[in-house]
């Protein structure tokens, strides 16, 4: 057999494997979903990315007529979810809500199981959305500088907590603030804004900063007093609150993200076809209208 005819059949082999891999691929996408899907969502039930994540899985539930099973895995800065969520079989049937904490976890940990970027496969952003510094209701304070006041007139100044624990937006947006105001605050880390807030409104705590979509429905019950937003702008929502940059603090922005991933090795013809649907659901006046309701903006990029 000559040179020619051993790279010509070579050539051949070469291109049935990918041909096969393509009809592989294609008959994965069509058949999918027959059975039903994970989602597993790095925080606690009542949060925000829970909130997100159980809007998702119902609008894929009723499109595909197919269980969507929301796994809450909370603690370790969103690592604990996210490390379930990489060591699954890449098949489309297991998915990971992350909000933008995953991404402070990645430059946080000296060590993780797991590359957020090598061992994942982005389907989708789901919705973006700034936060809420709240506070008792008993916190003699109206403002973002009379918390500031109260904070520098007290010894050891005040206590607040963080959705998510340690280097979670909610902490990071505080010391950011701390930083800028001179004042001493005591964090308690949580492993959720669902708990937080509980702890908020028992008045365990003095404040909190806290998702737009977890904490916006006890402002609206007056069971905790929003001072401010962190977002640059002011919320349609809470038009009569101030930002934080208003307060004297320009430039101060906290704002959070929601997104969608997949275990790398995922056939990219399912990730897709997920991205098709969640990017469709998003566009329909329901689903948009009650992620706006909560403080959220859908996205639904690439």
């Amino acid at each position: 057999m000559t040179i020619g005819n051993r790279l010509l059949r070579l050539l051949c082999n070469v291109f049935s494997l990918v041909l096969c891999a393509s009809i592989a691929g294609a008959a994965s996408a069509q058949s999918y979903p027959n059975k039903s899907i994970r989602i597993i969502v790095a925080a606690t039930p009542g949060g925000g990315a829970d909130t997100v994540g159980r809007m998702i899985g119902q609008q894929l539930a009723e499109t595909w007529a197919r269980a969507v099973v929301i796994d809450n895995r909370p603690g370790g800065g969103a690592t604990i979810g996210a490390e379930i969520a990489a060591k699954a079989v890449a098949d489309g049937y297991t998915l990971l809500v992350i909000t933008s904490q995953l991404t402070i976890s990645q430059t946080l940990y000296r060590k993780l199981s797991y590359h957020l970027v090598k061992d994942f496969a982005p389907i989708t952003q789901i919705a973006a959305g700034a936060y809420i510094l709240a506070v008792h209701p008993s916190v003699p304070a109206k403002t973002v500088n009379e918390l500031i006041a109260l904070a520098k007139s007290k010894k050891g100044g005040i206590t607040y907590a963080s959705g998510g624990g340690i280097g979670s937006a909610s902490h990071l947006g505080m010391e950011l603030l701390k930083t800028l105001a001179g004042f001493d605050a005591v964090n308690v880390p949580y492993k959720g804004t669902a708990p937080a807030i509980i702890d908020l409104i028992a008045g365990q705590v003095d404040a909190s900063i806290a998702t737009m979509l977890g904490g916006l429905p006890h402002v609206r019950s007056g069971k905790v007093k929003a001072l401010a937003v962190t977002s640059i702008k002011r919320s349609l929502l809470l038009p009569d609150v101030p930002t934080v940059a208003e307060a004297g603090f320009r430039g101060y922005e906290v704002s959070g993200w929601y997104g969608l991933l997949a275990p790398a090795g995922t056939p990219r013809e399912v990730v897709a076809k997920l991205y098709e649907e969640i990017s469709r659901s998003l566009k329909l006046p329901d689903v948009r209208d009650r992620m706006v309701a909560n403080g959220a903006d859908p996205v639904g990029s690439t």
